[in-house]
């Protein structure tokens, strides 16, 4: 399965992510997997959709408020599973990383591996790592890009899961040793309307 991420930039109203979401997951039926609203190392104005193939980008782009938009084709390595949706509350931290492109079996391999310790000291759920469709730059420097998305009850969770004793983190930073840059930034999710009854 193919999925989309899409960074939006919307208006500066105080509920523009809440207005766009609904349009979104309206419009994009099924295949709108999550809209994302700004916490941390986002700006203000910006959402995040994540969707499958089942939606149409014009669901998205044509948004209430748009008005700019870069998004990436993905593919789904060890998570997400089939039909797996990003759980309401907590928060979401969205890390984008650059590494190199003969690591990237072994990356994956390590983040499997490390995931189990991870979520059993922690309240924390890997929803999915995703191989982002290499460009044409990426390709000529050897590079490639993977998106983890990493569900935290809180903030200071996310500080805690960043012990270096645990196991987890010594496979971590085995992985890092692959990686060229991580950017993490943490946002919220914006859930879908409750069904009419």
């Amino acid at each position: 399965m193919i999925y989309n991420y899409y960074e939006l930039r919307v208006g500066r109203e105080k509920n523009a992510q809440r207005t766009l979401a609904e349009q979104v997951y309206a419009g994009g039926g099924e295949g709108v997997l999550g809209v994302f609203a700004p916490l941390l190392g986002y700006a203000s104005n910006e959402a995040l959709v994540l969707t499958d193939e089942r939606a149409s980008s014009d669901a998205v782009l044509k948004g209430s408020g748009v008005a700019a938009a870069e998004w990436r084709r993905m593919s789904p390595t060890l998570r997400p599973h089939q039909g797996a949706r990003p759980e309401a509350g907590g928060i979401y931290v969205h890390n984008w990383f650059t590494i190199d492109a003969e690591g990237f079996d072994e990356f994956v391999r390590l983040s499997g591996a490390a995931w189990t310790d991870f979520e059993a000291k922690f309240e924390a759920k890997i929803y999915g790592l995703f191989a982002v469709e290499p460009q044409a730059g990426e390709t000529a420097s050897g590079s490639r890009q993977l998106l983890l998305i990493t569900r935290y009850s809180d903030l200071g969770e996310w500080q805690k899961s960043r012990d270096p004793t645990s196991e987890a983190m010594q496979i971590f930073a085995r992985r890092r040793e692959l990686t060229r840059v991580s950017l993490a930034r943490a946002c919220v999710l914006v859930p879908p309307p409750e069904p009419a009854t």
